[in-house]
Parts: C-alpha cells; sequence; structure tokens
C-alpha cells in the first residue's frame, strides 16, 4: 500500500491524489502540516515539502509532486497523463510548470499564507492588498486558460492530461480559500465544473482544514 504524505490544502498532494485516482492506485493518506513537520517527515524529504510518496513493503521513498508523477507515468499503463506524440507530452510538460509554478506564485501561494499560515500559525488577520492582488493575477490565470478551452478539448490537448490535473489541484485550494472570481470565465468554469464531477475529484470537496472553511458553492459539481 502507498502512503502519500500530505495536507488537505497542499495543491501538489493534491494533484497527485487525481493521478492516483485517475489510475485508480490505492493509497493511505498520511497528514504532514508543513508548520509542525517531524523530524521523520524531514528525514523522508530534506526539503520539508509535501507530497512524499512512501511504500514501506518496496522500500520507495519519492519526494516532489512531478517525480512523483513521473513515477506512475512510467510504472502505470492505466490512464496516461503524459501521452501523445513527444511535442504534444512537452506541451503537458509545459503547462504543467505553468500552474505548479507561476499559479502557484502568483495565486496559491498569497492566498495559502494570508488565509492560512496567518490564521492557524500567526495568528494575525490576512493583508487585503495581498488578498486582492492574488485574485488580480488569478483573472491573468484564468484568461488563458479561457483561451486554451476555446481552442482545445483539454488544456494541453485532445485528452485529459497531467496539466489538467495540476490546473485543477491548484484552482480547488484557491477556490476554497475564496481566492477565485468566475465572472467572464465561464469556458474555464465549465471546464472545472466537468472536472469537479470526476470520481477522482469527489475526496477532495469532502475535505475541510480545521476551523477554515470553504465558500458555500466549493462542494458544488457546478458551482
Amino acid at each position: 500500500m502507498w502512503k502519500l504524505y500530505q495536507f488537505p490544502l497542499c495543491p501538489f498532494s493534491r494533484k497527485i491524489r487525481l493521478q492516483m485516482g485517475e489510475k485508480n492506485i490505492a493509497y493511505e493518506l498520511v497528514r504532514e502540516d508543513p508548520w509542525t513537520a517531524s523530524d521523520f517527515f524531514f528525514n523522508l524529504n530534506p526539503a520539508g515539502r509535501t507530497p512524499v510518496l512512501v511504500n514501506d513493503d518496496k522500500g520507495i521513498v519519492i519526494a516532489d509532486s512531478r517525480a512523483i508523477g513521473e513515477y506512475f507515468e512510467e510504472t502505470v499503463d492505466r490512464s496516461p497523463m503524459i501521452n501523445g506524440t513527444a511535442t504534444g507530452r512537452a506541451e503537458i510538460r509545459r503547462l504543467t510548470a505553468l500552474f505548479d509554478e507561476n499559479f502557484y506564485a502568483d495565486v496559491t501561494a498569497p492566498l495559502l499564507s494570508e488565509r492560512m499560515k496567518k490564521r492557524i500559525v500567526l495568528r494575525q488577520p490576512p493583508d487585503s492588498r495581498a488578498l486582492r492582488e492574488a485574485m488580480k493575477m488569478a483573472h491573468g490565470h484564468l484568461d488563458y486558460m479561457d483561451w486554451l478551452i476555446d481552442n482545445r478539448p483539454w488544456l494541453a490537448g485532445s485528452t485529459m492530461s497531467m496539466a489538467d490535473l495540476a490546473a485543477a489541484a491548484q484552482i480547488s485550494v484557491a477556490d476554497y480559500l475564496g481566492g477565485i472570481d468566475w465572472t467572464g470565465h465561464e469556458q474555464t468554469r465549465g471546464w472545472y465544473a466537468v472536472f469537479k464531477s470526476r470520481p477522482s475529484f469527489r475526496p477532495l470537496l469532502t475535505e475541510r482544514m480545521d476551523v477554515i472553511k470553504p465558500p458555500a458553492h466549493y462542494a458544488l459539481v457546478d458551482g
């Protein structure tokens, strides 16, 4: 049995959970909050970041969501998420990096800092200016996603891919934290509603992060 060390609002852990769900890989969740990471966890991943994938029986420890994602693409044939031509695979990896790096830095990370870390760890109120800037940046990313969806069945091409998983993971965390305004983004909202209806996504809709409650629409498939 695989163990996935994660915490509920880690978008990179969510990306891997979506991939494992699509590939029908059984796993056990082990919660590891970033502000109370144990020495044991740092021994698994000296960077101290989730997710970390562990299989005790096989003696396997893999840290970093992209490394984990590539591992499953190479070892599990079901529901490939990085497929197609060399050019197509390059596009999947490009967009995955865009959401993992740019969307996270511009939108998800500021929201996590202001609405999770400040509340749970620092006991401080959020900075309204930082929240407004994150939501403004979100509009720019959603504009680009609207364009992609206007021109492709899925974000990176004709089939669902790791790019879709990465985008859905980031958006789900931002949406949980109230940082997504869907006004003017019907294309992406429709794509996200389709994603929320998939069996792999359903566990994410039922989870809650301690004292932080999501907006009422968060768990609605068409919300």
